[in-house]
């Protein structure tokens, strides 16, 4: 609509509601204090009618789903299980967009997302997909080339992996914090060892024999049940966080959309530990 065509449409609602609604200068249109009062309603009763009406909206006939979500989620997690959904909707495309930041959906053009976090996302529709714990893990190679180990003092006779992406989470237990849980801070230099910013880049390590990481159950749980990693001892550790699916509220009810969720949904509820 033109400028024109949009002021001739103001000035008809307030004849209707015979109240000014803006103040007209010669460069600037302020609203006036009517305006400012009904407008944070009116806004509120704008959203609840475009996303009711979202709901009954046939998808755009696109057939591509493109999800967000951090690079060691997407190679540890969501990749290895990927094929599932393939074969259950061969009808859809998934494209994964990873990187360690947030994406803004409506500028990136993002379905929808998977965010680990404490699950207070304003403005979108949230849904648990799993909580997780801390543990460590090592190749059985490295395990066995030192005779085995049987308890977390033992730790001292073999090199550290620092996983420096659990600190997004303040409340995430380092190798300090847990060595400390269970009672052997004394015991290990929980200082030394190799640090990596990737928490995949750490469990590649740890495959590879660089020592051993402290790493969370989602993302070692495919290498956990081939065995290309093994858990020592006891000692896992709840996170205060975790995985979000996430997505705008108009894209709840889109029928690609939903379906990608509960297919995650429910990998995570039945298979959390096998890959």
């Amino acid at each position: 609509m033109t400028p024109a065509a949009i002021g001739h449409q103001i000035r008809t609602l307030e004849d209707h509601l015979g109240v000014p609604l803006f103040h007209r200068h010669n460069r600037a249109v302020v609203m006036t204090d009517a305006a400012r009062v009904i407008l944070p309603d009116l806004t509120r009763s704008f959203d609840l009618m475009v996303d009711a009406l979202s709901v009954l909206e046939k998808d755009d006939g696109d057939n591509v789903i493109s999800v967000s979500t951090v690079p060691s989620f997407a190679v540890k997690w969501l990749i290895p299980r990927l094929e599932r959904f393939n074969r259950a909707h061969p009808e859809l495309d998934v494209r994964i967009s990873a990187s360690v930041e947030m994406a803004d959906m409506t500028r990136d053009g993002i379905d929808c997302a998977i965010r680990f976090g404490s699950g207070n996302y304003p403005d979108l529709k949230v849904w648990k997909i799993l909580d997780d714990t801390v543990l460590p893990a090592a190749s059985p190679v490295l395990l066995d080339s030192v005779g085995g180990i049987a308890a977390p003092a033992d730790l001292a006779r073999l090199p550290l992996i620092h996983d420096d992406s659990l600190r997004y989470d303040p409340m995430t237990p380092d190798w300090r914090a847990w060595l400390t849980a269970v009672g052997a801070e004394n015991a290990v230099d929980w200082k030394r060892g190799s640090h990596f910013s990737q928490a995949d880049h750490a469990l590649q390590a740890a495959i590879d024999g660089v020592g051993v990481v402290l790493t969370r159950r989602s993302l070692a749980a495919q290498d956990l049940a081939t065995g290309r990693l093994v858990t020592p001892f006891e000692g896992e550790q709840p996170l205060s966080m975790s995985y979000w699916f996430v997505c705008p509220p108009n894209n709840a009810g889109r029928s690609r959309i939903a379906a990608f969720r509960n297919w995650i949904l429910d990998e995570a509820s039945t298979a959390p530990d096998d890959g």
